[in-house]
């Protein structure tokens, strides 16, 4: 079973990397690929473009053994819904098994995800929680913890327009490619 955990990933910081080696391990998976969102239906914007979110991602997961990028929603024009990324990778993978990685943020909205209730038929559906946090009123799901790290891509993009250090907020790699595209200096959070 293939884990497939999502976000904007802007940019990819160090938790969301141990979030999905902590998911791949508890829940024993072949691997967890992380999902660079193109546009997602909750969000009004993101602060870098696609491209950078997905170069990020790739950078900071080459070579890391049980962690990959998919890049479905980034290649996919128009919103990114998740169920209609769970058919296409069913489609083009109808052997594998896939189980959606979903954090406790997401959790509380998601009965109002597009087409919610299909979601399940697609996939194994997990919600996952940073220890100690609290669990939104969500009926009749499987909750799983992950270690807690107090890094926000808010905090990082801060640091970055204030001109402060990325070390040890941001794999070294994620850092150099935001120095050399210059990402993040002028945006307010």
């Amino acid at each position: 079973m293939v884990g497939l955990l999502g976000g904007s990933f802007d940019p990819l910081y160090h938790r969301h990397l141990l979030t999905g080696m902590a998911l791949c391990n508890q829940l024993a998976l072949q691997e967890v690929r992380l999902i660079p969102s193109g546009a997602q239906p909750f969000k009004v914007r993101h602060h870098a473009p696609a491209e950078d979110r997905l170069r990020m991602v790739e950078l900071a997961v080459a070579g890391q053994e049980g962690l990959s990028v998919e890049r479905v929603e980034v290649d996919r024009p128009g919103r990114s819904y998740t169920v209609e990324t769970l058919r296409v990778l069913r489609a083009r993978d109808p052997d594998q098994s896939w189980c959606l990685l979903v954090g406790s943020d997401a959790a509380a909205e998601f009965a109002q995800w597009h087409e919610a209730d299909a979601i399940p038929g697609l996939a194994r559906v997990v919600f996952f929680r940073r220890a100690g946090g609290e669990l939104p009123p969500v009926p009749d799901v499987e909750w799983v913890d992950v270690p807690a790290i107090d890094i926000s891509a808010t905090a990082v993009r801060a640091r970055v327009r204030d001109g402060r250090s990325l070390r040890y907020w941001v794999p070294d790699v994620v850092a150099e490619y935001i120095a050399t595209h210059r990402l993040y200096r002028d945006i307010e959070g």
